[in-house]
């Protein structure tokens, strides 16, 4: 790797130091679906939010749940001490395409049609208040 990539890729690992954040990826639903969900927590405080995912009857609400809290679990490990009530908020959430799986289901006079699985690949950032208003 030549030296210009190797400064390029160390500023890009320090600049995520400084960010909270979790992914999931190879999630088992079309990313539509998933962005309905995302599109409901986006910019919302963590608490709120959970409490959204909690009686969302989408079945990717589980997932981004999960998600949630592992951010904010990444927010405590790097800060040492616990998340209080209304410090956290949601500050980025966006939902990539994953890998397709395609396969084939017979159809009538020796044809097939293609179905498509898809997957998508869900990344969440959570910050506090106080660094927001800097």
């Amino acid at each position: 790797m030549g030296n210009r990539k190797k400064l390029a890729a160390e500023a890009r690992k320090a600049a995520l130091r400084t960010q909270y954040f979790a992914k999931l990826k190879g999630v088992p639903s079309s990313p539509r679906k998933m962005r309905y969900v995302v599109d409901m927590i986006r910019g919302m405080e963590v608490e709120r939010a959970l409490g959204v995912l909690r009686f969302s009857k989408k079945q990717a609400a589980a997932d981004v749940e999960k998600l949630l809290r592992s951010a904010i679990a990444n927010w405590e490990a790097k800060n040492d001490r616990k998340a209080e009530a209304g410090e956290l908020y949601v500050s980025r959430v966006f939902v990539d395409e994953g890998v397709t799986m395609k396969r084939m289901r017979p159809a009538p006079q020796g044809r097939g049609y293609r179905i498509r699985k898809r997957s998508n690949h869900v990344t969440l950032f959570v910050d506090t208040k106080t660094n927001d208003e800097k």
